[in-house]
């Protein structure tokens, strides 16, 4: 079968089709909105697609600029759906070029028309790719994979739409939008059936890279309070604790809610919830630079600390038990006090496992609570003594 333009289109129509039914049942499953804006372009390429061979029937007006028309409206919906990607505002000076182009059905019906459609219609699939293009730009570091191949297929795709743009008013250059005729226009319908195939490869691998990487940032995460669970704090600590050596040790420090059955009991699950929240906020804001710090189960927490010190333990443990103690009073009226006990272990050797260094921590956290809790343990390995801290 010879691939003379009706063919091609046809297999335009094919593909176009084909990557809007793939879009749409991705979009069914992890509802993104840019894959409904880029599946409702390649449906609208379909159509399109399947008007312009009216044209050779005679039925300019559906074939040409109506055809022509949803081009243009389908690379719209592209750029649509790269800024909800992206998660840019688009300004409503771009819903102008509906207007740009409902100007060229005042074009007489003479011989020229057809450079001029061809003109303005490549300059505004060029505009509507550069940009969507420029919105994947990265910023330090790159959206994604699939987003930086996007990218670059936009951007490409946008190009060849400019240049043909500049062929369509070279003298002596024929075309012939109601027959198919010229050069320019079988390389376009060319390029346009490419276009189509790795564009919505493009856009699929780009979703399909953004839903692994939050499954795998969801998997990593504890559900209510977004802080590391203890199989991410498992994976992450080995480098943490790699690095320790007497020049620059570091720290654990186990943190458990006293009293804290009373806030469920008194308040119920959804408050004991809130306050698990809070602390984890706390906790997160109080973190420094390259800590870990994640939730081992129920009221439990850990912080791992690199760069540790004596003094820096007990000032980050006091004051996020002082903090929380004023936030449970505030908020909770118990009949003893929900307060915090820590126990810190500040270590300059790497330890057996991290199994090994929470089974410290813990140890020094219950002569926290046995010495009356709301207060922290210190374990000073490094000099092989144990040192409390008086409740503050």
């Amino acid at each position: 079968m010879a691939l003379d333009p009706p063919t091609i289109l046809v297999l335009s129509i094919a593909l176009a089709a084909s990557a809007a039914l793939y879009l749409a049942i991705e979009w069914r499953s992890i509802r993104e909105p840019s894959l409904l804006f880029w599946s409702a372009g390649f449906a609208t390429i379909t159509v399109g697609s399947t008007l312009a061979l009216l044209r050779g029937s005679g039925l300019v007006l559906i074939g040409i600029w109506f055809a022509n028309g949803l081009l243009v409206v389908a690379h719209w919906l592209f750029l649509l759906g790269v800024a909800r990607f992206t998660q840019v505002r688009l300004s409503r000076a771009w819903y102008l070029i509906f207007v740009a182009w409902a100007v060229l059905l005042l074009l007489p019906g003479e011989q020229p028309w057809s450079k001029v459609m061809l003109l303005v219609n490549s300059l505004l699939v060029a505009v509507l790719m550069l940009r969507a293009s420029s919105l994947l730009r990265p910023h330090g570091k790159s959206l994604s994979v699939g987003a930086v191949q996007l990218r670059y297929v936009l951007l490409v795709h946008g190009l060849f739409y400019l240049a043909k743009s500049v062929t369509a008013v070279l003298p002596g250059s024929l075309i012939d939008l109601a027959a198919f005729r010229g050069e320019i226009i079988q390389i376009s319908l060319v390029e346009g059936a490419m276009a189509i195939m790795l564009i919505a490869l493009s856009m699929t691998g780009t979703e399909r890279y953004r839903r692994e990487k939050r499954i795998a940032r969801l998997a990593a995460r504890d559900p209510l309070t977004a802080l590391y669970n203890r199989r991410a704090l498992e994976v992450r600590a080995p480098r943490l604790l790699d690095g320790v050596s007497p020049a620059q040790p570091a720290a654990l420090l186990l943190i458990d809610v006293d009293n804290f059955k009373l806030v469920n009991d008194l308040y119920g699950h959804t408050a004991g919830d809130r306050l698990l929240v809070s602390l984890s906020e706390m906790i997160r804001s109080a973190l420094p630079e390259g800590a870990l710090a994640a939730r081992l189960g129920g009221d439990e927490f850990v912080i791992l600390l690199r760069h540790a010190s004596r003094q820096g333990i007990v000032e980050l443990g006091d004051g996020l038990r002082e903090q929380f103690h004023k936030a449970a009073t505030h908020t909770f009226a118990t009949p003893e006090a929900v307060t915090l006990s820590i126990g810190a272990t500040l270590f300059d050797q790497p330890p057996a496992s991290l199994a090994a260094l929470i089974e410290q921590g813990d140890a020094a956290l219950y002569a926290s609570k046995r010495g009356g809790r709301d207060s922290i343990r210190l374990v000073d390995r490094t000099l092989s003594t144990v040192e409390p801290q008086e409740p503050r």
